[in-house]
Order: structure tokens, then C-alpha cells, then sequence
């Protein structure tokens, strides 16, 4: 008889943690008989989406420091040593066969409560700059899973294994040519078009370079589909009333067609992001925000930037440069087709499939 394994995985926070875990669920799914929890942070996009996709989710009060005002980190701590006590209880009551972390704020207590109940734990992480909490749960993680190159200086190099990040199949799996992405959106077959995208919750200086900047891209002969975030979006409509070949949008839930449409993509430069663009081999314009742990999101753009796979702009310059830039890669097709050709040389496949496999080498090993 067949073992039914019981894994939990944690993180979130983020789509660009959110949908990589999916991933792996799936793929765990598609393979083995398994009961899968995650655990994620109470009010975060995962309580919504984990539950959506078909698997259950319990939340964790946990948060994250908080980098601009040390003061109220008091409150953070207090959250975390609760957070760290409900992780242990879930461990307890689920007794997981293995735990795995994606990053986000709760990966840390479900993990280090697993390792302390002598779970082994796989992490996954997603950047190339690794954060404090993957450093520290690595000493007693089984695997390591990485995206980049050259992770040895974070982790211990008998743990590592390059697999990339998981992105969601039905990115892979659409069969749109760019006619009939730019149809479903209502626009032209023929002139260019850019994508703009903060992330699932928008990204302000972006969306304010754009606000100022969106009537000389039009007027340029571009057209835009833009990715706002719900509170930007009544001002995004505001500065694109009138104009041809604009289209706001608060959430795009169509991501293939966006992506099939689009001949350049201006985005942060999250994990999950990056890895989709390579594997759609898009060029790509890429404003890193300055509001995350270690700022590894300019050094995943470094990382590209370095081999001529796409455009850094730092976020206190993007509105001076962003609409300039835009404009003349979209003048420039020889240097589009440049990029993409860099950016797929950097691309993983079956990213989850690989990371599944090291999943089934730790259960079998036990």
C-alpha cells in the first residue's frame, strides 16, 4: 500500500511567493498521494488565493519588521513569538512527512517549528541574494533550492541545487500569437506595446512615471496594457481618458495573454517576475523596489542587467528615465530582439518538477 504524505508548505505574502508554492502543490499533487497544508500570514493575499486553488490554509499573526520606524518592531516581536507558538501547534497536530518554505513572513516560524520537531525542511529560495531567515534555517534545512548561481556564499554548497523558480503552467501552456493576445484586450494587431506591471498590488512610482508619462507614449504610436494596483487605479483612469490604445487595469488575470501581447514588459524585479520573463524570453525594463528585505530585488536585477538580459532603473530615478527608456527600446527593434535573446539564455525549466524531485529523495531517505 502507497504512503500518503503529509507535507506542509509555507509562505506568501506576495503572488511572487503565492504562485510558486501553488506550483509546487501542484506538481506534489500530480505525483504522489499526498494531504497538503500551507501556512501563511493572517492578512496577507495567501489566506484568499491558497484556498481559491483547492488546498487549505491556516494563518499565522506574524509580520514584518519594520525597517523605517524601529519603534513599532515591538509589537512585530510579540507577533512573532506567538506566531512561533501556533506553528509549533500545527506541526504537532499535522505531522508533516516534510515542511517546505517559499519565503514570506511565515516561512520562518513553520519552519524552525518543524526543525525542532525533527521535520525535515526544504527551502526555496527564490532570489539571488538570500534572505536573513533562509540563512538561518538553512544550518538544519535537508535541500536548498536556488535560482541563481553562485548561492554558496549564503549556503552550504552540499545543500544547494539549481532548479529556478517555479512559474505557473498556464503562462507555458497558452497558445496565443500576438494578434490574438492584443485582441483580447481590444487592441491593434500592428503597433508596438508595452506591458506595465507593479506586482499584484501595483507599485507607486511606477504608476505615477506612467500617470505623467502615458500621452507621449501615445502619442509615440505605442499602445499600453497597465497593471495598476486597486488604489492607483481611479488616477491611472483619470490620465489615460481619451486616449487610444490604453488599457487601466486594477488585476490583469489573464497574465498569458498580457505577457503574449506585449513586445517590451516594465515590471519590479520580484523572484517570480524574473522568472517568467526569462521563460517567456520578454524583454524587459526593471524598476526594483526599494522596499524589501536586504533589497534584493536590485540585485536580482543586477543579475540580469550584467548580461544584457534587461534594463535596471533604479526607483528614485524612474521618473526622470522610465517613459524615455521605454520609448526608445520600442524604437529600437534590434535591441529588443537582443534581449530576448539574452533573457532566454537565463531561463530554468520545469522548475518545479526539479524542486518535487529533491522533495521525493528526502522522503524516500527517511
Amino acid at each position: 500500500m502507497k504512503k500518503k504524505y503529509r507535507i506542509l508548505i509555507s509562505g506568501g505574502g506576495t503572488g511572487g511567493h503565492i504562485f510558486p508554492a501553488l506550483s509546487i502543490a501542484n506538481a506534489l499533487r500530480r505525483r504522489l498521494d499526498t494531504e497538503i497544508l500551507f501556512v501563511g500570514a493572517d492578512d496577507r493575499m495567501e489566506m484568499e488565493r491558497v484556498p481559491a486553488a483547492g488546498y487549505p490554509i491556516k494563518g499565522l499573526p506574524v509580520a514584518g519588521f519594520d525597517r523605517r520606524n524601529p519603534l513599532k518592531n515591538f509589537g512585530v516581536l510579540l507577533r512573532l513569538r506567538k506566531s512561533l507558538g501556533m506553528a509549533r501547534d500545527i506541526v504537532d497536530e499535522f505531522r508533516p512527512d516534510i515542511a517546505i518554505g517559499v519565503g514570506g513572513y511565515c516561512s520562518g516560524p513553520t519552519l524552525k517549528a518543524a526543525q525542532r520537531r525533527g521535520v525535515p525542511t526544504l527551502i526555496q529560495e527564490q532570489n539571488s541574494y538570500a534572505g536573513v531567515t533562509n540563512k538561518l534555517l538553512a544550518r538544519k534545512a535537508r535541500r536548498i533550492c536556488v535560482a541563481y548561481e553562485g548561492m554558496e556564499r549564503f549556503f552550504p554548497a552540499d545543500k544547494i541545487v539549481l532548479t529556478g523558480n517555479p512559474i505557473r503552467k498556464d503562462l507555458l501552456d497558452n497558445s496565443f500569437d500576438r494578434a490574438e493576445a492584443r485582441a483580447r484586450f481590444g487592441l491593434a494587431p500592428e503597433p508596438r506595446t508595452i506591458l506595465v506591471v507593479g506586482g499584484s498590488l501595483g507599485a507607486l512610482t511606477i504608476n505615477l512615471s506612467m500617470a505623467e508619462g502615458i500621452r507621449r507614449l501615445t502619442d509615440a504610436g505605442c499602445q499600453v496594457i497597465w497593471q495598476t494596483g486597486k488604489a492607483f487605479h481611479p488616477r491611472a483612469l483619470e490620465a489615460a481618458k481619451g486616449l487610444k490604445g490604453v488599457v487601466v487595469a486594477p488585476f490583469i488575470s489573464d497574465m498569458a495573454a498580457a505577457y503574449a501581447a506585449a513586445d517590451l514588459v516594465v515590471s519590479r524585479a520580484g523572484a517570480g517576475s524574473i522568472s517568467e520573463l526569462e521563460a517567456l524570453a520578454k524583454p524587459v525594463i526593471l524598476v526594483p523596489s526599494p522596499n524589501v528585505a536586504e533589497d534584493h530585488q536590485t540585485k536580482n536585477a543586477r543579475a540580469l542587467e550584467s548580461r544584457g538580459a534587461a534594463i535596471l532603473i533604479p526607483d528614485a530615478e524612474a521618473s526622470a528615465r522610465l517613459v524615455s527608456e521605454m520609448l526608445s527600446l520600442c524604437s529600437d527593434c534590434g535591441r529588443l530582439a537582443e534581449m530576448s535573446r539574452n533573457i532566454s539564455a537565463l531561463a530554468l525549466t520545469e522548475s518545479d518538477e526539479k524542486i518535487v524531485d529533491e522533495i521525493v529523495k528526502i522522503l524516500n531517505a527517511q
